[in-house]
């Protein structure tokens, strides 16, 4: 009697609370974001200076989807993130998807069917970070994407490229204009860059 109770329980447990979703790999979840990346950087209906904005505006989209770029800004500017007021760090997180967009999205459109191969990952608590290569004629480009766990969603914060990382470049960058010319200096380098961009005139 006592083994049918149990059994019993542990069915009525099974069908009656809630099933967690386990989440899914880093690289998993990865995979989907770089696949439509690729597809729309391939799109002929969406090639040419004709058809820049609606393919800017699309790529924007799928990555969005797979990359945080509030963590991303967070950690560009280090500690004056925890300095400057929430609309500030807003504007800040929008100009710079407006900047990786106008610099890294203007170099991902001459992409012209290069294979991405995914190599492997190594999570470590609610970090991650899935390896690939790109080929490009032959050379074999290593690109390491690093992702945070958040909300059951693996997102990327960082790309290395060939060991350069995309965070820390820019943090070095930002350094010295923080030191010199605070936040607001900042800002107005960024946005000048980004206003040279839309006039044709920003150089990557």
């Amino acid at each position: 009697m006592k083994v049918r109770t149990v059994v019993l329980f542990f069915l009525l447990s099974v069908f009656l609370c809630p099933v967690g979703h386990a989440v899914e790999s880093p690289m998993a979840q990865l995979k989907p974001t770089l696949k439509s990346l690729t597809d729309l950087l391939s799109d002929e209906r969406l090639k040419g200076d004709a058809h820049r904005a609606e393919r800017r505006s699309k790529i924007m989209e799928a990555i969005n989807d797979g990359f945080d770029f509030e963590e991303m800004s967070k950690r560009i500017l280090g500690r004056t993130w925890q300095e400057i007021s929430a609309e500030e760090r807003e504007l800040f997180t929008r100009q710079m998807i407006k900047l990786l967009e106008n610099i890294y999205v203007g170099k991902l459109e001459s992409y012209s069917g290069q294979q991405i191969d995914f190599l492997e990952e190594r999570v470590k608590g609610k970090r991650a970070q899935v390896s690939t290569t790109i080929d490009n004629q032959g050379a074999k480009i290593p690109v390491h994407y690093v992702l945070n766990l958040t909300d059951s969603k693996w997102m990327v914060y960082d790309i290395n490229i060939e060991g350069v990382s995309l965070v820390g470049n820019y943090r070095e960058q930002f350094k010295s204009i923080l030191r010199t010319d605070k936040f607001a200096g900042l800002m107005k380098v960024i946005e000048e860059k980004n206003r040279s961009f839309e006039k044709g005139k920003g150089s990557l």
